[in-house]
């Protein structure tokens, strides 16, 4: 089935004329507006190239979108991949709401994120990281004029921050105050924590915890709120009257071991008693709001630990007066990924994920009843509300994301970030996918198409995986995402497929839930169940298949691989295969306790989820293993063993280690390595060489 035609295509982003066609917008420079940029498609006769690694460069990342005090502008960020320093560079960036003015605040740097107004409208703060001491701090722009200017010293480490209502006061996370001695990285680090470490942020040692501190904006000074040893505080945000502060409350950092967090207030000043509001299941990310008219406090809702991969996140709130909470939306079995107030309290702006999309929709408080306001085939998140104007980001098949006017219930383009890149490159056309699994369960997918694509013709077949499991393929081109690669290799000339499998978001809690404490099973089932259905469509090559994936798409690539020799390539990043060696030396040791039960009493379950390494003497495919050699969250190891088993067994194999990534890559020359390896891998093993 083609895909609907998207609000992109419609407004004809993909029908631009050589003429017309404009470089990216550079630091300091105003984006051309919508009339600039585009051209009827029916007069569109450029050529268009193929997608390539080196794209990473020219594709732009457009996040964060954040609504001013007044309504009329919306300030967001934008990361590009700088190749000269090699490494990713961020800047804010604001819109007019009519998208006329697209205009740059900042000049890029390192790690700047979190752009929020002040509540006048008058500054925009932002974090940035400093590259003597590699800590964040909170800076700040005059809109008037002038550089930005830090708020914070360089010895503090800066987590997040939210403004007081009368703009006097910041509620700063972080692990010190001002007038404590620099962190020491050369002292042992004292581990007191069941969940112990964390990718990115290491090993998590006693006495470094986070907590609530107070920033007059005026003086600079900055007093402690919140404190003491073994809890951590963060995600602060205040009461419309400016007297109260809710923030998150753990023990660990994370959800606690039995997989829940406080919500607590306190009163904002120092001294100050913080007082319990609810206890509640950590979802996979939390965000607290006020109403407008301070009567509730807006949360997302977790579950029991032992559902931790599988978790969709609800939207609750809770009644300050009374504290009782209420979850909305209770009649929607579909995860929600952001929310924001309306400015009436009435109402609340949501995202919400379903089958392969994800579309805005308004709650109302009363009846707790969603109103779909826009969905279609394509993706919509990071939703913001001021002044009764909402704004979101919007992607689909056919772009990245860029910042989208919410109005009057139709979405409406504000930036135009990619346009110029779009215009240069063809991607691959995308089909759904629908076709029964073993058991009769209904799978949902997507099929990339190559160029040229003729009906009736075998090409050479990539089944690309999604992490997670808690996750989708979606309608959505994320730079670096799974649909990216898709696309890549597309223009490489495969077929590639993505398949929502069991384990996956978006189709309700049950179909999450299916694979339970049974990995490998099911999810293997309906990837196979997809590639059977290709080639009895006569799409895919039965003697060319290939298989990939990274994360638990590739802890999924091996347990294919280790039943099933029908593929004559794998590829397996950043995944496992020795379930027993990932207990301790991973981050996700509450999710097992509680999913799994440890070792020494299920033993046998732990020994049937590590077949793919106890029956590596199955496989026969030859195989490419990478991951980053600072992976926390799943260590190099898992691909360390998997490589060692099949050098040991003479299956042609090679491992490749990126020296200082995490389990998400941000070198930019890596990841075009990388892409570019994965594509090599499978070309010369599922193409005719000459």
């Amino acid at each position: 089935m083609k895909p609907a035609r998207s609000v992109l295509t419609i407004i004809g982003i993909l029908g631009l004329g050589a003429a017309a066609a404009s470089a990216p917008p550079t630091d300091g420079a105003t984006a051309p507006s919508a009339a600039a940029t585009a051209s009827p498609e029916a007069g569109d006769t450029v050529v268009r190239r193929p997608l390539s690694p080196a794209d990473f460069y020219e594709v732009r990342t457009v996040s964060d979108p954040q609504v001013s005090p007044d309504g009329r502008w919306v300030a967001y960020v934008v990361t590009r991949n700088d190749r000269d320093a090699d490494e990713p560079r961020s800047a804010v960036w604001m819109v007019n709401w009519d998208g006329e003015r697209q205009t740059t605040l900042t000049t890029s740097s390192t790690g700047a994120h979190a752009a929020r107004w002040s509540p006048d409208g008058r500054y925009l703060s932002f974090l940035a990281g400093q590259r003597s001491s590699g800590n964040a701090q909170l800076m700040v722009l005059d809109r008037r004029g002038g550089e930005a200017t830090a708020l914070t010293d360089p010895n503090n480490d800066i987590g997040d921050y939210a403004w007081s209502p009368d703009g006097r006061h910041i509620a700063l996370v972080a692990q010190r105050s001002d007038d404590e001695p620099p962190k020491q990285t050369n002292r042992p680090i004292v581990i007191d924590a069941l969940h112990f470490k964390q990718d990115e942020d290491g090993y998590l040692g006693s006495g470094h915890e986070d907590h609530l501190y107070l920033l007059d904006v005026e003086t600079r000074k900055i007093e402690c709120l919140t404190g003491g040893k073994g809890v951590n505080e963060r995600l602060p945000a205040w009461s419309p009257d400016g007297q109260r502060i809710a923030f998150v409350r753990t023990r660990e950092k994370g959800s606690d071991p039995d997989g829940m967090q406080d919500i607590d207030t306190i009163d904002a000043h120092a001294g100050a008693t913080a007082q319990r509001v609810l206890r509640t299941y950590s979802p996979n990310r939390q965000r607290l709001q006020w109403s407008p008219d301070g009567t509730f406090i807006a949360y997302f809702v977790g579950e029991e630990p032992k559902y931790n991969q599988y978790m969709q996140n609800r939207l609750a709130i809770v009644s300050i007066k009374e504290g009782l909470p209420r979850t909305l939306a209770r009649s929607v079995d579909r995860p929600v990924s952001s929310y924001a107030f309306a400015h009436d309290s009435a109402s609340i702006w949501a995202t919400i994920e379903d089958d392969g999309k994800a579309y805005a929709a308004r709650i109302d408080l009363r009846s707790g009843a969603p109103a779909k306001a826009a969905g279609g085939a394509f993706v919509v998140s990071a939703v913001s509300e001021a002044a009764g104007h909402a704004a979101v980001l919007y992607s689909d098949d056919t772009a990245p994301a860029e910042v989208y006017a919410l109005d009057a219930g139709k979405l409406r383009k504000l930036t135009h970030h990619n346009d110029a890149w779009l215009a240069a490159v063809k991607l691959g056309e995308v089909e759904e996918l629908r076709f029964r699994s073993r058991d009769g369960t209904e799978i949902h997918g997507f099929l990339v198409k190559p160029a040229g694509f003729a009906s009736g013709h075998r090409y050479p077949t990539l089944l690309w995986i999604h992490g997670g499991p808690n996750g989708q393929d979606a309608h959505a081109l994320v730079t670096g995402g799974d649909q990216f690669i898709r696309q890549l290799m597309a223009a490489d000339g495969f077929v590639v497929v993505g398949i929502n499998y069991r384990g996956s978001s978006a189709r309700g809690r049950a179909f999450a839930d299916s694979i339970l404490a049974d990995w490998g099973h099911k999810e293997v089932e309906d990837l196979l169940a997809g590639t059977d259905h290709l080639i009895t469509r006569g799409i895919a090559d039965p003697e060319r298949l290939g298989i990939g994936g990274w994360s638990y798409g590739a802890i999924l690539t091996d347990y294919v691989i280790a039943g099933d020799r029908r593929f004559k390539a794998a590829f397996s990043g950043a995944g496992s295969a020795n379930m027993l060696a990932m207990y301790g030396s991973d981050e996700y040791v509450i999710q097992y306790n509680n999913e799994l039960g440890v070792p020494w009493v299920n033993t046998a379950r732990w020994l049937k989820l590590s077949y793919p390494f106890l029956h590596a003497d199955r496989i026969r495919t030859p195989t490419l293993f990478m991951g980053g050699a600072k992976d926390f969250d799943v260590p190099l190891v898992g691909g360390e063993q998997m490589y060692q088993a099949l050098r040991t067994l003479g299956v042609p194999t090679q491992l490749v280690i990126y020296p200082g990534e995490y389990h998400e890559f941000k070198r930019p020359s890596f990841l075009e390595d990388r892409a570019r390896r994965i594509a090599e891998w499978f070309d010369s093993r599922l193409k005719p060489q000459s």
